[in-house]
């Protein structure tokens, strides 16, 4: 990210950790990504303000713990529809999370420039219709969700965890979008869609950002590498293969943008089709260090 973000910096990283700044606090946490690699600025570190102690994705706890702050989109960059705007509460989890991903940023920031070339006057009696229907899966604290919504579109926000769509809704509020068309569900990706499709419900867009591993809120198993795909498939149908666009991140070792346009083009598109564009997402010190966060496929680029 070659632009500034006032309320955030990538400070140094190496060892398995990052050291970020989040406004006045400056974090010292675990990043997997940062394993075997040294760190440029050793000593820098001493300027943490607290510290994650614990695995990542278990108990552990921060010392001391910070407190509640808000990032405005101002602050992010994402270039929203005049007198739109959102917010994201931030809060120390124990897991080490924060409740936003930074690399996330570019996405959102993607999604509302989509929005703002949907929303131009139609030249097709195919975009005559206000307002885009968004699905949103692995939906997390809401960021997509609310850059589509200040954006014009109807959501559909799916996350299998309760306290995650709380805390999405929460940043609705804050954001003063709680009263835009969105619908928050807590419920397994994959069991939804399916009842969606048998439903016959359809979407003009999708937005996905699964993990490696995970549990839905009956225990159901999700594991990317077995269920991604038939996933995919799902939106396919949902979006009648047509979709006007479609977002799919990941940060799963072992799958690259090459692999990640693979499984987007055979589930959604077909290998006909005209291939979306990849990428890497990743943090970037102010002196070019990149600390690598995932990969992204998006259509179109």
């Amino acid at each position: 990210m070659s632009d500034q973000w006032p309320d955030y910096e990538l400070i140094d990283f190496g060892e398995g950790r990052k050291l970020e700044r989040f406004g006045g606090w400056v974090l010292d946490r675990p990043a997997p990504s940062a394993v075997g690699l040294k760190k440029a600025k050793p000593q820098r570190w001493k300027e943490a303000t607290a510290t994650f102690i614990g695995e990542r994705a278990a108990a552990g706890h921060w010392q001391p713990a910070p407190e509640r702050w808000t990032m405005r989109s101002e602050q992010l960059k994402v270039p929203l529809e005049p007198d739109a705007a959102f917010e994201l509460l931030l809060e120390p989890l124990p897991s080490g999370q924060l409740g936003v991903f930074p690399e996330q940023r570019v996405c959102w920031q993607w999604i509302a420039r989509t929005m703002r070339l949907r929303n131009q006057p139609p030249t097709s009696p195919d975009l005559a219709r206000s307002g885009l229907r968004v699905l949103n899966l692995f939906a997390y604290t809401g960021g997509s969700t609310l850059a589509a919504a200040a954006g014009g579109a109807e959501v559909v926000h799916v996350d299998a965890a309760k306290s995650v769509v709380a805390r999405a809704r929460e940043n609705a509020a804050a954001s003063v979008l709680d009263d835009r068309p969105i619908r928050w569900i807590v419920e397994d990706a994959l069991k939804f869609c399916r009842r969606e499709v048998n439903r016959g419900n359809r979407y003009d867009a999708v937005i996905l950002d699964p993990p490696t591993y995970g549990h839905g809120p009956k225990g159901e198993e999700w594991n990317i590498k077995r269920d991604l795909l038939p996933l995919l498939e799902l939106c396919g149908e949902l979006t009648e293969h047509r979709p006007k666009f479609v977002l799919l991140t990941c940060h799963t070792p072992g799958i690259g943008p090459a692999e990640l346009s693979a499984y987007l083009s055979e589930g959604i598109f077909g290998h006909c089709g005209q291939p979306p564009k990849t990428g890497e997402l990743y943090l970037e010190t102010a002196d070019g260090r990149r600390l690598p966060s995932g990969v992204y496929a998006r259509w179109p680029g």
